[in-house]
């Protein structure tokens, strides 16, 4: 592996995108310098980021709206920072939409011309339309897919795309041997605080309902990221049910010993779907938003297990359907022990789609930069 001292201007807009940002950080040699933007993974890992991750974490058209002042205003600073340290990559990770504003920009001015443009992720064109992979191929030298499938569509355009395999699967196997003798119920309102305000006060009711139908003996806890902490400490306050809190990084040990987990739609239903854990996935949009998304989606379903394997796997309770009664319903089927064995042999049949090789996603995407020329 070559050692030559590399300048990276490395970008993460949510949690998911921190935690590989560190790893990959970590994979790099010492004398690599990082500047740019993340969380505290990140930051862990050496960082001293531009501004608060949690300035760009916001999912959903018109919730992206609602902060649009301060997604301008960060897109602006952050095009400032990479014209003044002049990186030799730009690496970005997820949050397409921010990267394609910030990366269209930079190359307005003339010292671009020196830089590289990697992204981690490739976004889901499959989902959305496979002709929106030109538009990355326009303004990405290089692409990090996680899936094999993914990369025909942007190589198509003359996007250089590596498979990488997924990061979930990067150390999750210790976990696999579940303990569920506590009965614990997992609840994941989401990274995002549009995610969590939506969400929290359905996972509220969906609590007094269980306990009410005779759960009592159940227990009930809530892993929290940096992003939201301290709203969901606050609100759960007021419960009379209150879950027991976990930092984010004693998640897996919590998951590890989930009997049930109700899981806002993202990278942590993919967690628990390596983890063979039974879980429901629900989500909740604003109703503009969900509209948009049933007009232009292309795709069945939203949970990354039930894609891969083209079947459903986690139960998807989407918009209107993510209620407590519904999400209540699917708990009660998953406490008998027919429903969970089918759920978790599913579970196991998709491990192969998980990895691409021996080496984690993240030494594969560092070993790679590093040999770019």
């Amino acid at each position: 592996m070559t050692t030559t001292n590399k300048k990276i201007f490395i970008i993460a807009g949510e949690v998911s995108g921190d935690v590989l940002g560190g790893k990959i950080m970590r994979e790099m040699p010492e004398n690599t310098e990082f500047v740019g933007v993340g969380g505290q993974n990140m930051i862990a890992a050496g960082l001293k980021s531009l501004f608060p991750m949690s300035d760009l974490s916001v999912m959903g058209v018109f919730e992206v709206l609602g902060h649009a002042k301060t997604l301008s205003l960060r897109i602006k600073q952050t095009v400032a920072a990479i014209i003044k340290e002049k990186p030799d990559i730009v690496l970005t990770i997820d949050s397409p939409g921010f990267a394609k504003s910030v990366i269209k920009a930079v190359k307005k001015h003339s010292q671009a011309k020196t830089m590289k443009f990697y992204h981690v992720v490739a976004p889901q064109v499959w989902a959305w339309g496979a002709k929106r992979a030109g538009k990355y191929a326009k303004i990405f030298d290089k692409l990090y897919a996680f899936f094999e499938f993914e990369k025909p569509y942007f190589e198509k355009y003359g996007l250089k795309t590596v498979a990488v395999g997924h990061p979930i699967a990067d150390g999750l196997d210790k976990y696999k041997v579940v303990n569920n003798k506590e009965k614990i119920i997992t609840l994941v309102p989401g990274s995002r605080m549009s995610e969590v305000k939506k969400l929290l006060p359905v996972f509220h009711k969906t609590v007094e309902q269980l306990v009410k139908d005779g759960y009592q003996n159940y227990k009930f806890v809530i892993p929290t990221v940096e992003t939201t902490e301290s709203f969901i400490k606050n609100e759960v306050s007021k419960w009379e049910v209150k879950p027991q809190l976990v930092a984010a990084d004693e998640r897996y040990d919590v998951y590890s010993k989930t009997f049930i987990a109700v899981v806002a739609s993202g990278t942590v239903s993919a967690e628990l779907a390596v983890m063979h854990i039974p879980a429901i996935v629900v989500y909740k949009m604003n109703p503009l938003t969900c509209l948009l998304a049933h007009i232009l989606i292309k795709i069945k379903w939203v949970s990354l297990v039930n894609i891969l394997m083209n079947k459903t796997i986690y139960p998807e309770l989407l918009g209107g359907a993510a209620n407590p009664k519904e999400i209540t319903d699917w708990v009660k089927k998953l406490t008998l022990d027919t429903n969970r064995k089918t759920m978790i042999k599913e579970l196991k049949s998709a491990d192969t789609k998980w990895k691409i090789s021996q080496k984690n996603s993240a030494k594969i995407i560092a070993d790679d930069i590093l040999n770019s020329k």
